[in-house]
């Protein structure tokens, strides 16, 4: 079983602080949804893990298994196991899709798959995400709607195979056909029991396809309610005012105090991707 915890994290961008003492414990096989108004410090959260370096960790711990999650790498975090799903994914001009899943595969496994074998494992995952086959041969996001650069991200998860998967508002910008593609996608990962998983969301919608184990509330940086799945419920029904936020709109950038947008991802061999 893999544990990712974190310990009165305290985070600041550009000597703003946004996160003011986050606690919160994931295990293998848990699903634990973060909810909470634009401005809150979810996405703050999920950058801060991943090793995002526009974001400062000024007190706290992450720990993976135990090992001190914030004295790794970007790429040494990937290949400890931890996986992000970005909300604004970016482009990757002159990399195929298929050359960059293989380099991040081989990154984070150690070796490169062989050939014949990760070649069928590709076209089956695409098959279930509903992808068109020519789709690997398209450079990274270039030019890619909202749905496909969200198919792209679950295909990463998927052949990855992380411990910890962080998804910031993978439901953003999804049709309800896309959401319950993504959506299935997600399950698919879960049902092995082995992936820990956050998923950072405003609304409820993705919660009516992905059911979590844990609903956690945030609000001004910190974590303040925590319950089940009937949680996300009552949220739906009042709102965020209770816990002295509104909601700005789904994907407000900036939201969290930097621009989604310049959100990207290192791995080991790779100019971006899903660490």
């Amino acid at each position: 079983m893999s544990v990712l915890e974190i310990t009165g994290l305290h985070v600041s961008v550009e000597d703003k602080e946004i996160l003011r003492g986050v606690d919160l414990t994931v295990r293998s096989g848990e699903t634990h949804a973060i909810m909470g108004p634009n401005g809150s410090g979810k996405s703050t959260l999920a950058y801060s893990v991943a090793g995002h370096p526009k974001y400062t960790v000024t007190s706290g711990r992450i720990t993976l298994d135990g090992e001190d999650v914030l004295a790794m790498t970007v790429d040494e975090r990937a290949r400890a196991g931890l996986f992000l799903a970005m909300q604004y994914p970016v482009e990757v001009p002159g990399v195929t899709v298929s050359n960059f899943l293989r380099s991040a595969a081989t990154a984070v496994r150690g070796e490169a798959p062989k050939l014949r074998t990760w070649v069928k494992e590709v076209r089956t995952e695409m098959s279930d995400l509903e992808m068109d086959p020519t789709f690997a041969e398209r450079n990274v996001n270039e030019g890619f709607s909202g749905g496909e650069k969200k198919r792209h991200e679950i295909l990463q998860m998927a052949l990855l195979k992380p411990k910890i998967a962080i998804l910031d508002e993978t439901d953003s910008g999804l049709d309800v056909d896309a959401l319950r593609t993504v959506s299935e996608g997600v399950n698919r990962a879960r049902a092995g029991g082995d992936l820990g998983m956050l998923l950072i969301t405003h609304y409820t919608r993705i919660l009516r396809y992905i059911t979590p184990d844990f609903v956690h509330v945030m609000s001004a940086g910190r974590i303040v309610e925590s319950g089940g799945a009937d949680l996300a419920a009552q949220l739906e029904s009042e709102g965020y005012t209770r816990f002295g936020g509104g909601d700005g709109g789904e994907g407000t950038p900036g939201a969290d105090g930097v621009e989604p947008a310049e959100h990207g991802r290192v791995l080991p061999g790779v100019g971006a991707g899903g660490a």
